[in-house]
């Protein structure tokens, strides 16, 4: 190496060669000139008394600077040779990536699923975490257990009593990182117990039933209808051995499982030794009357209640729950603990303090008014601009189900993305072996923030037939 290339690749590379950073500099200039091929494998550097003259700075620091790079196997150095660039394996072209499919930008969101995360109470939740780090004991940041952490399980286990009628003890309580993480440790316990199968509803999330069907469960559909999934179809499921439902809030149709229909299902858990999936995942979130309580309170044996902040507060927290009869916790807890032992340890504690604190409490009050005002603007806004449309389902959740006459579905989402609308019809919910009896879009009313609903709602309605 000359001096004048020693001293123009500090220039070239605008490297700072003074002050404490001056080592990292050159480091990082070597491994650069090696990468680009300046320094082609095998050659000779110089001395670092040569490199620091020329540099004008210490030996030393040639000599760190060396020896880190000899460390990390950028060059190599023998006792009374020179160090050279350490050999290497040709470096083969990356592969060429090819571009992503053409998209239409979207301005507006009405896809189902996500809260106002504009309205995240980020004041409050920094009061939490701070109170609860103050407060945490040492053992709390080490390797935790499957359950999670007793603070937001004792937390839970008063506010689920509280508000959903869950009976439960808090060592039943287990922490997941939301629903879909639920499902994964609860498709091995099922597994595990040699269930062929789990029915669900004819109208689901898809990445649901694929949880499901990664272990080999079958994943039969019970027609929905205005009074929810007819569970008395369980009775002609003898391979059926567990049921997922959204009882309180049916997604995506908005529809309540009738009262009957809930003690129907609880007897067949009962008869057959089944299990009841409760995914409650808008339950706070009723308009027209308080909440129906959860299902889970006619049988905690036969039940598994899931609930998550995902919706209530911002998926983007990833934490959830289940709550497990006795008999199922302990092999959960193995099953979990083997993939993976706990979740987030910070947001546990702060979700605890939280709950405690009726920040949580606050929180959901304020969000129900909040979208039970955009619910009504969404209603009111179709009713004047869209009458051939039809909002259907209970007063309650974060979307509505739009009826849109027959043959329209597919139109009216294809030529919304045109527009830049994004929104999905009830047809990508629809299990493949329910049949295509129903044009609906379902639309996501929390999505845009507060500053863009006005404009997702007149957008849509100028998509509408």
């Amino acid at each position: 190496m000359r001096a004048e290339w020693a001293s123009s690749l500090s220039e070239d590379l605008h490297l700072d060669l003074r002050g404490p950073r001056l080592r990292d500099g050159l480091m990082e200039a070597l491994r650069d000139a090696i990468r680009t091929g300046r320094l082609a494998p095998g050659a000779k550097l110089p001395s670092s008394r040569t490199l620091g003259a020329d540099l004008g700075i210490a030996r030393n620091t040639v000599a760190q600077a060396y020896a880190e790079l000899v460390a990390e196997g950028w060059l190599t150095a023998r006792q009374g040779a020179a160090t050279r660039v350490a050999p290497r394996a040709e470096i083969a072209p990356a592969p060429t990536v090819p571009k992503p499919a053409s998209r239409h930008r979207i301005v507006h969101d009405l896809r189902p699923g996500q809260p106002d995360l504009s309205a995240f109470p980020r004041a409050d939740w920094l009061k939490a975490a701070r109170r609860a780090l103050a407060v945490a004991p040492d053992d709390a940041f080490g390797y935790g257990g499957p359950y999670g952490r007793p603070e937001l399980r004792e937390a839970l286990a008063e506010y689920l009593a509280r508000t959903r009628g869950v009976r439960a003890h808090p060592d039943q309580i287990m922490i997941c990182t939301g629903t879909s993480h639920s499902l994964i440790v609860l498709a091995e316990v099922l597994k595990q117990r040699e269930t062929p199968a789990v029915a669900v509803e004819s109208y689901g999330l898809q990445v649901h039933r694929a949880h499901l069907a990664k272990v080999g469960l079958d994943t039969p559909q019970l027609p929905v209808d205005a009074d929810g999934a007819m569970v008395e179809r369980l009775n002609d499921l003898p391979d059926v051995g567990a049921v997922l439902l959204t009882p309180s809030h049916q997604f995506p149709t908005g529809v309540a499982l009738h009262p009957d229909r809930r003690a129907a299902v609880v007897d067949w858990a009962r008869r057959t030794g089944g299990l009841v999936l409760e995914d409650d995942y808008d339950g706070e979130f009723r308009y027209d009357r308080s909440p129906v309580g959860a299902m889970q309170g006619l049988d905690p044996e036969h039940v598994i209640y899931l609930g998550t902040t995902s919706k209530a507060l911002a998926p983007g927290l990833r934490l959830g729950w289940m709550v497990l009869p006795p008999r199922i916790a302990r092999v959960a807890a193995e099953i979990k603990g083997e993939r993976d032992p706990h979740s987030g340890v910070l947001d546990q504690l702060t979700m605890a303090e939280f709950l405690t604190s009726g920040s949580y409490d606050r929180h959901i009050r304020a969000m129900r008014l909040h979208y039970r005002r955009r619910r009504d603007q969404l209603v009111a806004a179709l009713a004047e601009h869209a009458p051939n449309t039809r909002v259907t389902g209970l007063s309650a959740g974060l979307q509505v189900l739009v009826d849109v006459p027959s043959g329209e579905e597919d139109a009216v989402v294809q030529g919304s993305a045109w527009q830049g609308l994004a929104m999905h019809g009830l047809g990508a919910f629809r299990h493949p072996d329910a049949p295509a009896d129903r044009d609906a879009l379902v639309i996501g009313f929390s999505t845009p923030s507060a500053s863009a609903w006005s404009g997702a709602l007149a957008a849509l309605c100028r998509v509408l037939p």
